[in-house]
């Protein structure tokens, strides 16, 4: 195993990962988990593979991770309803807004500065639509377009069929689209 090369895939991948983390499960804390545990497991069990395989094997990793996140929190939901006198507000409580910068793209210096708002604003709504997306949706849109993965990779990484990550490419594309549609006309009226 080469150390080294491990170290800067992790550190490569981490900011991604975290920022896949965080849309998932809309939690900082329990996206900083799940990266650092999607690390763990790569370096100790995937190590001494091929570093040609590390980014599906890491991407497979984290997003099983978010998927045993719901998991355990649709359970941890279904018995505070049942039992929810027993249990704080604040321990019921695991969801926090994501970040107003989740898509970290350096701004151009020539845009004024009601320029920037507007292009914060529409990262914002992009962003919250993607994380209101259903978590297989997101999941493709996340490994095809951000990661660049084909549909193949993303097929292996979700453990579903070509055709699913399709349906889930093509549905979260409509929707982002009409996200998208609604933002053009304030941006035509300026």
């Amino acid at each position: 195993m080469n150390a080294k090369a491990l170290d800067r895939f992790l550190a490569g991948v981490e900011r991604r990962a975290l920022r896949m983390a965080m849309l998932g499960v809309r939690n900082e804390q329990a996206a900083l988990d799940i990266v650092q545990d999607a690390m763990m497991r790569l370096a100790e069990k995937y190590a001494q593979r091929p570093e040609t395989e590390w980014p599906m094997l890491f991407q497979r990793i984290l997003q099983n991770a978010i998927l045993d996140h719901h998991r355990r929190q649709k359970v941890r939901r279904t018995w505070v309803s049942l039992f929810g006198d027993l249990l704080s507000d604040r321990e019921a409580s695991t969801d926090q807004a994501i970040p107003d910068t989740v898509m970290d793209i350096a701004d151009d210096p020539a845009l004024q500065p009601e320029q920037l708002v507007e292009r914060g604003r529409t990262r914002a709504m992009i962003e919250r639509a993607i994380s209101d997306l259903p978590l297989r949706q997101q999941q493709a849109f996340l490994l095809r377009y951000w990661e660049g993965l084909d549909i193949a990779q993303t097929a292996a990484v979700m453990g579903c069929s070509e055709g699913s990550v399709k349906t889930h490419c093509f549905r979260a594309v409509k929707t982002l689209g009409q996200v998208l549609a609604v933002l053009q006309p304030s941006k035509e009226s300026d």
